[in-house]
């Protein structure tokens, strides 16, 4: 049995690489299933997006103290940013920040980055990068400016976002049933057919409230006229929550003073929305549910994350080898008492080696005989197999059709523009526009596998058109965004930095939750658009600031 590791904020006697003794049990609180915090679409914010006239580059100390480090006068974005509209004019919502960090001297900005990485190394944040030298732990990369949104825009985000969340599940049911929208005409058979995500072995069950993508991580970016677009929906295991929970906790230690006005929104109530949602997936009603998380294992990249979510519900972190199926088709959990009935698995291992019997018959990542008891009702799981179906940037091309056949609405964030190389004339535009286009092949993740076409060698883009020719299903283009940017500490000085957003949305019987905000994630590299930590990007803390009169 392998318990959850106990670290909390501050202790360093423990981190996500250091494991209590066996049978040992940490010692925290499981959140309450009626402990909530700020509900989707409930806020009553009520924030103006038009920048203030206040000048916050000229804000000068008193007579006698240190130069501020940064001049809000010479910092200039060639797109849209989410701090400021112009030079030295903050957006309303970025107001209290602006002048906090207009009247810190060099040092101090100095003393604020040193604070956040001492409490980086203290709470063992780290994320795993895999490379031809082996697996390398590095430190979390934050940068200690935050992303700024105001609260009512982010209401209409929330929206856009469970109505998004709503059809995915939706279409995902449909394609295990009657594919009524195949029939339809309104989503190509031959992408069904060609789709490597499709699990055959899903066809014809029924997850209670036809719920399949429980928790969806939908990344989002704002052009230069300031649209926000989604980019793409991760629907298998999507990560990165845990560190937008942790880049609030280091923002909180670096930025308090900020934090006393009330006016940012927490994001702390998603440990126990997840736990809630979790356990109303439990299909033993009337007792206290049995949860686990299933991790691979530590040589994970997101073994962080696994222990992390695991610790803050106050749920068992198990293994494959710590479960068993037995005659009866349940699924037990061995503990030092013996065999222990679980209810509940949010499986963090891939469809293909969750079971060896149903899938890849060398696993030893999985539990035997799981997709039989998941078939029989005996344990929820979460994400459920075969959700990753509509986790493909193919697909993604069609989610604003998914919304108008399934709830007869319009989408209310519009997808990037897409081509589908599958298609001729697509095909042939993007062959002659290599150099302007980003190109994705439709299931890789990380960033790993694109082409982004205007940073691309020529012998680059000539790859790609082989590769594209080879396999024209699995590649899809969009025009190279201007992301939007946000200010940025480097090497000393406050740069523009393009960025992306990633919340995060429950899905329950009750209703769809959407968290506060979500992970930011900001490119590093001047001119870069790769965002992923794994590509070299980092990451923020992301306000969601209400006005002063909320």
């Amino acid at each position: 049995m392998r318990p959850a590791p106990s670290w909390i904020a501050g202790d360093a006697a423990t981190g996500p690489g250091q494991r209590h003794p066996r049978g040992a049990r940490a010692a925290v609180v499981r959140p309450a299933a009626t402990r909530h915090g700020l509900a989707c679409g409930r806020s009553r914010a009520q924030t103006s997006s038009r920048a203030t006239t206040s000048n916050c580059g000229s804000f000068r100390s008193q007579a006698g103290a240190p130069v501020p480090s940064i001049n809000w006068n010479k910092y200039e974005s060639k797109t849209y940013d989410e701090l400021l509209a112009a030079p030295g004019i903050p957006r309303d919502a970025a107001v209290e920040l602006v002048r906090h960090l207009a009247g810190l001297a060099a040092d101090e900005v100095e003393d604020l980055k040193t604070t956040a990485e001492v409490a980086i190394q203290v709470m063992g944040i780290t994320f795993t990068v895999y490379s031809d030298a082996g697996m390398i732990d590095r430190a979390w990369p934050f940068d200690i400016i935050p992303r700024i949104i105001p609260a009512d825009e982010w209401r209409r985000t929330e929206a856009g976002l469970a109505q998004r969340v709503r059809a995915l599940n939706m279409f995902i049911d449909d394609l295990y049933h009657d594919q009524r929208i195949v029939r339809d005409g309104v989503f190509p058979a031959e992408l069904l057919h060609e789709s490597v995500n499709f699990r055959p072995q899903c066809v014809g069950i029924s997850p209670p409230n036809a719920v399949w993508a429980h928790i969806c991580g939908s990344d989002l970016v704002r052009n230069g006229d300031g649209t926000i677009y989604v980019l793409e929906d991760n629907l298998r295991i999507p990560s990165g929550v845990s560190y937008m929970l942790e880049n609030r906790n280091v923002s909180k230690r670096v930025l308090p003073d900020l934090f006393a006005t009330g006016r940012i929104l927490p994001v702390d109530d998603y440990p126990a929305q997840l736990y809630d949602m979790l356990a109303s997936m439990s299909p033993r009603k009337g007792v206290e549910p049995s949860i686990v998380v299933m991790t691979p294992g530590v040589f994970n990249s997101a073994y962080f994350e696994h222990a992390f979510l695991a610790q803050q519900m106050g749920v068992e972190l198990v293994e494959g080898s710590d479960l068993i199926v037995g005659s009866d088709d349940c699924v037990y959990m061995r503990t030092i008492e013996g065999l222990s009935q679980v209810d509940v698995i949010y499986r963090r291992v891939d469809d293909m080696f969750i079971d060896p019997e149903a899938f890849h018959p060398e696993s030893v990542l999985g539990v035997r005989g799981l997709m039989r008891a998941w078939r029989a009702g005996t344990v929820a799981l979460c994400n459920a197999p075969g959700a990753g179906v509509a986790d493909d940037k193919v697909v993604y091309a069609f989610v604003p059709k998914l919304i108008k056949y399934y709830l007869d609405e319009d989408a209310l964030i519009p997808n990037v523009p897409s081509y589908l190389c599958m298609n001729p004339k697509e095909r042939d535009y993007v062959l002659a526009n290599l150099d302007k286009l980003v190109v994705k092949p439709a299931n890789e993740s990380g960033g790993y596998g694109m082409l982004v076409g205007p940073h691309a060698t020529a012998e680059k883009r000539a790859e790609f058109a082989e590769l594209i020719k080879a396999n024209p299903r699995n590649y899809m283009a969009q025009p190279t965004l201007s992301l939007s940017t946000t200010p940025t500490l480097c090497d000393g000085n406050v740069e523009p930095r393009h960025v992306d957003l990633r919340p995060f949305i429950l899905s329950s019987e009750q209703d769809v939750y959407v968290t506060t905000g979500g992970l930011t994630r900001v490119a590093l590299v001047k001119g870069s658009l790769v965002v992923n930590s794994s590509q070299g990007g980092g990451s923020k803390d992301t306000w969601i600031v209400a006005s002063e009169d909320a």
